[in-house]
């Protein structure tokens, strides 16, 4: 069954956060949607860019975007079938979203995995 997303939009402080942050939660939307930017790819060629997902959870994201109305799905009446995803208009427009996550990852990439702070201590705000 799927789970109810979207659930509070009720515009508290966060509220517009907390939804676009709905439409990309999941461990590889935002990764999905980074490698549509190039254009447009086959289900097997977003498999080889995001080569940690297993085809299932691959589908259920992919429907999940769509669902969201952030990609558009071709379907193209061939045998074999061949089908098409790419960017829909709402989605493109979270190009500088992705663009800004990736360049604020490529400048923080060193800190992943790592620990922050000594153990017990506690961690600053970075200075201004």
């Amino acid at each position: 069954m799927a789970k109810v997303r979207h659930s509070r939009f009720d515009c508290s402080p966060g509220c517009a956060v907390e939804a676009a942050v709905g439409l990309i939660e999941g461990k590889w939307k935002s990764v999905i949607l980074f490698h549509l930017l190039a254009g447009t790819l086959r289900f097997n060629e977003i498999r080889r860019h995001v080569q940690n997902v297993t085809p299932r959870t691959l589908t259920n994201q992919l429907r999940e975007l769509e669902e969201d109305g952030l990609i558009t799905r071709k379907v193209y009446a061939q045998v074999p079938p061949k089908v098409e995803y790419s960017l829909s208009p709402l989605g493109r427009s979270m190009e500088p979203v992705l663009l800004a996550l990736k360049t604020w990852g490529d400048a923080n990439i060193g800190l992943y995995g790592k620990p922050l702070a000594a153990e017990g201590a506690p961690l600053s705000p970075p200075a201004s």
